[in-house]
Parts: structure tokens; sequence; C-alpha cells
């Protein structure tokens, strides 16, 4: 089944590109495990992880549509390696600050700002490069593949995380990211995409972001995904912020453990749902995403042991990869190839904004009354959302399906 799920890898660029990806990816979760592992120790208090997770998220909210604009008018693979250099510098500060015994919790909130600045602007140049690196049927395929990569990621990342803090200290974590970095921003000279007619007029950031807002809002396929990621974020994904809490503090455990359970539900997703949506629907298998996300959310809030709080993660972890790969095709497909890097950054300043605002109450809430029932309480939230939708906007979902250019038989619809 999963062998739709890998056509795209033919494309040469492609495969260079999610190769170089998956090594960041890889850093990345090196780094955030580290990172969670350092605060929770360091601090015993989940609003670090909240604060750090809003560090991280809402320099978005000026990164995603600066790197919107960027992106529709320059080289995006360019752009991917300007800011891959820059996160190489942050993720090298961070490096020498702990391996020289001068980190400390603010200070790590404080680099993960910069980081997150440019990890934003460059976010939707990757996004809207998929399209042009593969066919049009293959654009689901190749937003899961991007999913699976970030989150074998989640994988091997914790593994390797462990070795590095078992060999020195976080320290070699965060110089192993940065060295992460300095590799996509090599390996991207060699990715081609097909030439893009070169905008004539001077760059006006705001006035073409109002030109992307605009277009995203006026079609429906853009911006209903782009409020229901904004739900999702909100409500749903404050999870991931406080997994080292739930872990250590919780069930006395190591948070690698659960971080590796939801990367590989979300990787087992990634090569199982895009050959189940084009057997039956796009939108089916994003519904269905949905509820699941739910369900397992609940799940994993009441779990009694290790054992049933892992069986939950992998059902999170696929049912969560479902809902925003489903949630991000739909924007891929419908958003106009001129503005599509615009309309993928409000996509993802909308993830960035509401995600660090409900990781942040979300660990408030859990420090006075427990990541169990602060987790419980936002499955519950989900349920609600859902329950809303199918109430006053029942065509919510049928409004993501086929964009008038395009055939059922591209997108299973």
């Amino acid at each position: 089944m999963a062998l739709a799920s890998l056509t795209p890898l033919r494309h040469r660029s492609f495969a260079i590109a999610i190769t170089s990806s998956f090594v960041s990816s890889i850093g990345t979760w090196m780094q955030n495990v580290a990172l969670g592992i350092y605060l929770t120790d360091t601090t015993r208090n989940p609003i670090w992880l909240g604060l750090l997770t809003v560090a991280a998220w809402t320099p978005a909210i000026i990164g995603s549509p600066l790197g919107g604009v960027v992106a529709d008018r320059w080289s995006r693979q360019r752009w991917i390696q300007l800011n891959n250099f820059f996160m190489a510098c942050t993720a090298s500060a961070l490096a020498l600050a702990a391996l020289t015994h001068h980190l400390s919790p603010s200070l790590a909130v404080y680099l993960a700002i910069g980081e997150g600045l440019c990890g934003s602007a460059s976010w939707a140049a990757w996004q809207s490069l998929l399209p042009d690196l593969v066919n049009k049927d293959e654009v689901l395929a190749a937003v899961s593949l991007s999913s699976a990569q970030f989150n074998l990621g989640r994988i091997i990342g914790p593994v390797f995380a462990a070795v590095a803090l078992a060999l020195g200290s976080v320290g070699l974590c965060f110089a192993l990211n940065a060295a992460s970095f300095i590799f996509v921003l090599i390996v991207f000279s060699f990715v081609k995409t097909p030439d893009r007619p070169k905008p004539t007029t001077s760059v006006r950031f705001f006035a073409e972001t109002m030109v992307g807002a605009r277009r995203a809002w006026a079609t429906k396929g853009c911006r209903n995904p782009i409020i229901g990621v904004g739900a999702v974020a909100l409500v749903a994904s404050p999870f991931i912020a406080l997994v080292p809490a739930m872990a250590i503090i919780v069930l006395h455990t190591d948070t690698a453990w659960l971080v590796t359970a939801q990367g590989v539900g979300a990787v087992i997703a990634a090569l199982l749902l895009p050959t189940i949506a084009k057997r039956t629907s796009r939108l089916r298998v994003l519904r269905g995403s949905m509820a699941v996300l739910a369900v397992s959310l609940a799940l994993y809030a009441i779990s009694p042991n290790l054992y049933c709080a892992l069986a939950a993660l992998v059902f999170l972890g696929g049912s969560y990869m479902g809902t925003l790969s489903g949630l991000n095709t739909s924007v891929q497909l419908h958003a106009p190839r001129a503005e599509r890097s615009r309309i993928l950054s409000l996509y993802t300043l909308s993830l960035s904004m509401f995600y660090p605002l409900g990781a942040f109450v979300e660990a408030d809430l859990a420090k006075v009354y427990g990541v169990r029932p602060v987790t419980l309480a936002s499955a519950g939230a989900l349920v609600i959302v859902l329950l809303l939708i199918k109430v006053f906007q029942p065509e919510f979902w049928s409004e993501m399906g086929l964009a008038p250019d395009q055939t059922p038989f591209l997108l299973a619809d």
C-alpha cells in the first residue's frame, strides 16, 4: 500500500530536498529533546516548556509573511539556504553556551526566538516548493513524505540525543543540530525547479502580503484549512509541548519514549494515508484523522501507565500527521502559483500563532491542575470544535475538495 506514497521520490530534486530536510529534522529533534530535558530537569516547572514554545513559534508573526513575500519573488532554494545559515548560527551559539556551562533557561528561550524567526521565514518557501518538484497528482504524497521525514526524525533524533547525552552533554546535541543546518545549505544547491516569471514591480511587503491574504480568504479551499489548522493548533497541538512534563513528572520515564511513539505513528500514517486517500477520498481521510485525533488524545490523557501512553501516542501521532497533511494539501492545491508562498505563509502563521498560545495556556493550567486533566480537556475542546463545524458549517469540508481546474482522477475527491 505504501507504493503510491513513495512515487514523489522518483523526482531527483524532490529526493535530494527531502533527504536534506530529513537530516535537519534529526538535528532538530535532538535539540528539542535535549532542551526539553534540560528545562524540565533544571526548573521542574512546565511553564518553561510553554515559554520555549512561545519563543520558538511566535516569531512567525513576522517571519512567515516576510518569508512568503520573498519566496514568491526570489529563488525559494536560495531563501531556504540563507535561513539555514542563520539557524546554524543560533544552534552554534546554544551549543557554545552549553559546552562552556553558561546556558540558562532564559538564554535558551532567547536563542529560540532567533531560530524560530528563520525557521518560519523558510517554511513557506519549503512548502510552496513541493508542487514544483512533483506532479500535481503526487502533491498529497509529497506533503505526507515531508511530514514523514520530520516524524522519522522524531524517532531517530531522540535515539541520537540519548547517545549524545551519554557521551557528553546537551551541548553536543545542539552542535550536531548546527551541523545539520549546514548540510541543508550545501545540498540545496543541487535542487532544481522550473523557471518562474520574475516580478518587475518594486517590493511592497505589506501590500503583497495583503494581496495573498485577500486571495486566500476568497478561496475557500485555502481559507478553510487556514482556519482549521489554527483551531487544531490552539486546542490539540499543545500536547506536543507538554510531552516532557508527561514523561518526567507523570509517567516517570524518559521523554524519548513518548516522542518516538508519536513519530512512529506519524511515519506509518504518512506511508498509508495517501494510498487510502487515492482509493477513497482525500477529504474522508482528513475528517477521519481529526476524529481519531480527538479520541487518541483523550486516551493518551487517561493512560494509566507507560505502555498505554505509547499505544495511544502511536494513533495520536498518525492522526495528527493526517490532519495537518490533509489541511496543508488543500492549500497547496487551491493556492494560485503566483501567490502560493504568501498563502502558505498564512497557513504557517495560523499554526504558529495559535500553537504557542495554546501551549502556554495549557502549560500554565498544567502547573495548577496537572498534565492529565489539561490534556483530557483539550481532547474535549477538539470534539466541541468538530461538533460546531458539523452543526453550523456542514459544507466546511466539501469546500476543500476540487478546485475548478482540477479533476477527480487527480485528487480522488
